[in-house]
């Protein structure tokens, strides 16, 4: 085997590494254990954590959010039940700090767009990384991807796979087929004796390993946070999309898109801002009428300084919010001065009834 050879076959490693990424980031959170034992182990259940603490977790419940993971990332909830974990145990949950909590989904139906995966991808390969010009699609039940390895020249590669949930909480890509200038590799690989694990570019990458034609790898590692944990009982592959069913979550899509868009929050602690909430009564409403709530958790300040909020009969939270992309380009949000306190003549700020 030539130099030449194995920099081309080494090359398309980065298409495998990518697939990891993309595989993993409709599922994933990051476990907290260290060494070595941590990225071969099997992702426990966020549940544990709870357990030891011996603190009440709040329940988390979803209709129809389209979640933010990092910038570059979109998570569609169809619908969700589930728990908001804190990692710290002396720490409350916080909407500031992503990585105080993780949500742990007991059963629901989410997806992911290909088009994200792909614009994903693309973001993410930087000047120097040699796989460029990614694309992402489905062939009938299997995940394909495209790209250009550069390397002494460009050489067009394809990776088509199977995606399917493993028994023990992984996520398995299995391999049916990779191609180079449109040459399948099998057969390249069975006269050098070559299989994937041979293609990887970094054997200590964290939470995966190979085997044969297969990819497995751990989901609680990667992408930022929020970071979401649960078991997986299915995943396809269909059309745009890659979908996902946590536990025995029913698949209604015309009666689910009928509901109001929320995401509703229930008992335990919660910080977020100056405020700390016990015994958690928040429910955050869409104000639209669109498809889907755009909710950047994380970033959540702007669309809860644009909302109206009321509190309820039980001291509990309702705060109906705008869509990301629907905030205002200016609003006053300055808080009364005590210049204002001393004039009741004053006119009330912008959007306060008289």
């Amino acid at each position: 085997m030539t130099n030449t050879s194995k920099r081309l076959l080494v090359g398309s490693t980065w298409i495998i590494s990518l697939v990891l990424v993309a595989l993993v980031s409709f599922n994933s959170g990051r476990r907290r254990a260290q060494g070595p034992a941590a990225d071969e182990a099997v992702s426990s259940s966020a549940k544990d954590i709870v357990n030891d603490f011996g603190i009440q977790p709040t329940s988390v419940y979803a209709h129809n959010l389209l979640l933010h993971q990092g910038p570059h990332f979109r998570v569609y909830i169809r619908w969700i039940r589930g728990q908001m974990l804190r990692t710290i145990r002396d720490r409350n949950p916080s909407f500031d700090n992503p990585d105080s909590f993780v949500l742990e989904i007991q059963k629901g139906v989410m997806s992911v767009q290909l088009q994200d995966i792909q614009d994903f991808l693309n973001r993410g390969t930087g000047a120097q990384a040699p796989l460029k010009n990614i694309s992402v699609e489905s062939a009938g039940s299997l995940l394909r991807f495209r790209g250009t390895v550069h390397k002494i020249f460009s050489i067009p590669v394809q990776l088509d796979g199977i995606v399917s949930p493993m028994p023990d909480g992984r996520v398995q890509f299995h391999l049916v087929k990779l191609s180079m200038l449109k040459i399948p590799l099998k057969g390249l690989f069975g006269a050098l004796h070559l299989g994937l694990s041979d293609l990887v570019s970094d054997p200590k990458a964290p939470g995966i390993q190979i085997a044969g034609n297969d990819v497995r790898f751990n989901t609680e590692v990667l992408l930022p946070a929020p970071h979401i944990h649960g078991r997986l009982t299915n995943i396809e592959v269909s059309g745009k999309d890659v979908k996902v069913i946590y536990g025995a979550a029913g698949d209604d899509e015309a009666r689910l898109a009928q509901w109001h868009n929320f995401l509703q929050l229930s008992g335990g602690d919660l910080n977020f801002g100056k405020l700390t909430m016990h015994q958690v009564d928040l429910t955050m409403i869409d104000a639209t009428q669109d498809p889907w709530f755009d909710l950047d958790l994380v970033n959540y300040q702007a669309q809860l300084v644009n909302g109206y909020t009321r509190i309820t009969p039980r001291a509990g939270l309702e705060i109906y919010m705008p869509d990301l992309g629907h905030l205002p380009v200016q609003k006053d949000t300055q808080g009364v001065t005590l210049e204002w306190l001393k004039n009741r003549n004053s006119a009330n700020p912008p959007g306060v009834p008289r």
